[in-house]
């Protein structure tokens, strides 16, 4: 049995195959580059059949390189917080307005939530420009074509794809309109976007399958009778494929963005774990939660430093890295992007200080990651709040996975913790797969972790 993962990030679309276990087969990979609008007014939109169009090019790879023939189940991790106004005729009205989108505001006069906290533990979220309950009104005022209903990036490309594509928990938990303990739609949000059932996606029921549509059955004959699993939040995802599942053990995964995250097992129904006010909360799947914060930036620190400062390259970078000493670098704001929820800093607010005329490109670079490890080491402290204890943390993603200085300076960061790395980066594929199959129990002995000094995969 091989499983076919699809990775729908902001930066990449990927299609991987995976082993019964989850684990990536070697070389079976295919990957389209993303467009993303960003403007300096806070822009951060995608076209979304041009998206749909990428996730299919991989599939023609795939398909042509044979890597189809023995799929028996289709996984998916997608990006959260993702809205795209639909027409009657099911098209999108305007871009996909991603997570690092911070132009939606209330609207003047909207109340808010009657009692903040209450809404707070209730969605995982809050009143904030990240979730449906600002974009939805906002997207009203700013979209000129009568809007039908509303749906995320996958539901989008899925409903184009498949018979049905209803929304799964964890992907409706990242639109802040979902009870996470009932798992129906929280009437206080629905009343706060504004928006009727009718408007909103259908909510998946634990177990959903999905087919493909006869055309896309006929252009990929190998997926013709595999079922496709509910879409997993790429951020709970990371967290199985991490093999973080118990809130003993902490991963902190660096892709485009990055976040710090903890999954603990909380039935539909049961008391959800104490919830400090910095913190979001989201569902991995009708078992389990995931609790933790976000930042705008990551990776996209290193790509915008190695694209604006001619930064060497490979192991010359490595080594011009080892020589900045420990706490080196320039003083630095992060927030490039602006802030994740809860915070409230617009894109644009980025800052680099204490420049000199001696000041290298390299220790810029060495500043900007040194500063997303300061903004992790300060939420992971509220995380441990929650559980009373230390953890142990688990470094993921593919730009952590890539430098092994970075790798080294969260590890400096956050000692006294023990701080290990995933050797692979594709945890999001991995534990979408993991999600799919019901073996969320089975990561923490199937993930490849390995000490922070460890080369990466080859993969």
């Amino acid at each position: 049995m091989n499983i076919l993962a699809l990775d729908l990030g902001t930066s990449s679309v990927r299609g991987l195959v995976l082993d019964a276990d989850a684990r990536p087969l070697p070389g079976v990979l295919a990957r389209r580059r993303v467009s993303l609008a960003v403007d300096d007014d806070g822009t951060g939109t995608l076209d979304g059949p041009g998206y749909l169009a990428l996730l299919a090019e991989c599939l023609d790879e795939l398909a042509a390189g044979g890597h189809l023939r023995d799929v028996s189940l289709v996984a998916t991790s997608a990006q959260w917080h993702s809205v795209v106004p639909l027409g009657a005729d099911g098209a999108p009205l305007g871009p996909v307005l991603t997570w690092l989108d911070t132009r939606p505001s209330a609207l003047a006069g909207a109340p808010g939530p009657a009692d903040p906290a209450d809404f707070h533990l209730r969605t995982g979220t809050w009143w904030h420009r990240c979730y449906w309950s600002v974009r939805l009104p906002w997207l009203r005022e700013h979209t000129g074509s009568r809007i039908a209903r509303f749906a995320g990036l996958v539901e989008y490309v899925l409903g184009e794809l498949l018979d049905s594509a209803p929304m799964s928990i964890s992907q409706a938990s990242g639109t802040g309109l979902l009870d996470l303990r009932t798992l129906n739609w929280d009437p206080e949000a629905c009343e706060l976007a504004g928006s009727r059932a009718d408007e909103l996606p259908e909510l998946a029921p634990a177990g959903w399958r999905g087919r493909l549509r006869s055309a896309y059955a006929r252009r990929w004959p190998q997926l013709a009778d595999a079922p496709w699993a509910g879409p997993v939040g790429d951020g709970a995802a990371s967290n199985v494929g991490s093999g973080c599942v118990e809130p003993d053990r902490v991963a902190v995964t660096v892709g485009t963005s990055a976040a710090v995250r903890m999954v603990q097992r909380v039935p539909a129904g049961a008391v959800m774990p104490p919830l400090p006010e910095a913190l979001w909360r989201y569902r991995v799947d009708h078992d389990h939660v995931v609790t933790g914060a976000a930042y705008s930036s990551g990776g996209n620190l290193f790509a915008w430093a190695d694209r604006e400062l001619r930064l060497p390259g490979g192991a010359e970078l490595e080594a011009a890295l080892a020589r900045v000493p420990p706490g080196g670098g320039r003083p630095v704001n992060v927030r490039f992007g602006g802030d994740r929820p809860p915070g409230l800093v617009p894109a644009g607010s980025g800052e680099v200080r204490g420049l000199s005329f001696g000041t290298t490109a390299v220790e810029i670079l060495a500043g900007l990651m040194r500063g997303l490890c300061d903004l992790v080491a300060d939420d992971l402290v509220v995380l441990e709040s929650t559980v009373d204890r230390p953890v142990e943390v688990v470094l993921g993603g593919g730009a952590v996975a890539a430098s092994p200085w970075w790798r080294a300076t969260f590890a400096e960061v956050l000692a006294p913790r023990p701080v290990r790395h995933g050797k692979h980066p594709e945890v999001g594929a991995s534990g979408a797969a993991l999600v799919a199959l019901g073996r969320v129990g089975d990561a923490p002995r199937l993930a490849a972790i390995g000490r922070t000094d460890e080369p990466p995969s080859p993969s």
